[in-house]
């Protein structure tokens, strides 16, 4: 268990935001830029560590990874709001999906937002509020099928440490035709 635990820095005026994510440089990067803009940040790297955090000292705010070893984010955020449903919580993710944007919202998360996301957009949807609309970026394009495939083929695959014939019966799908799909190179976005 990774935790990183810190001490208010002298005030209690500084909200504080709990960041749960298992990519150790990207949640130091948004540590560092969460401290930058006067937030009180603590970092957990897993399911486990980031109760213990919020159990100890409920979090103002926090953002929450989806995908990570062991238990999801979709525990940590129904988990963090049985222990204080006051804390107003962002998912982010590198695998969005429909149906899981609508289970965090439901387990009680404030919004959701897809990888990479910068600072500011972060802190924009953690600040929303009820009556505000959410905006597009306008030059969004949501990734096509093809690529939301492959995407999911290779977290599948990741998940299995890299073995094919695992995978491919965790896709369902014979595992010569998996064979073939990683020989291709990613679709475009």
């Amino acid at each position: 268990m990774d935790v990183e635990k810190e001490t208010l820095h002298g005030s209690d005026s500084r909200p504080s935001i709990l960041l749960v994510d298992d990519d150790q440089v990207f949640v130091e990067r948004l540590a560092r830029a969460m401290r930058d803009r006067g937030y009180d940040a603590r970092v957990a790297n897993d399911y486990d560590s980031a109760l213990a955090l919020a159990k100890v000292e409920s979090p103002e705010f926090a953002v929450v990874d989806l995908r990570m070893p062991g238990r999801s984010g979709l525990d940590v955020v129904r988990d963090m709001k049985a222990i204080d449903p006051a804390t107003h919580i962002l998912v982010l993710t590198g695998y969005g999906s429909i149906a899981t944007a609508v289970e965090a919202i439901r387990l009680g998360a404030k919004d959701y937002l897809p990888k990479p996301a910068d600072i500011d957009d972060i802190l924009a949807a953690l600040h929303r509020g009820p009556d505000d609309k959410k905006v597009m970026p306008v030059d969004f394009q949501p990734p096509s099928l093809a690529r939301t495939e492959w995407e999911h083929i290779h977290r599948v695959l990741s998940d299995c440490e890299g073995n094919v014939s695992e995978a491919a019966r965790r896709l369902g799908i014979h595992r010569r035709s998996l064979q073939r799909k990683l020989q291709r190179y990613p679709p475009r976005e």
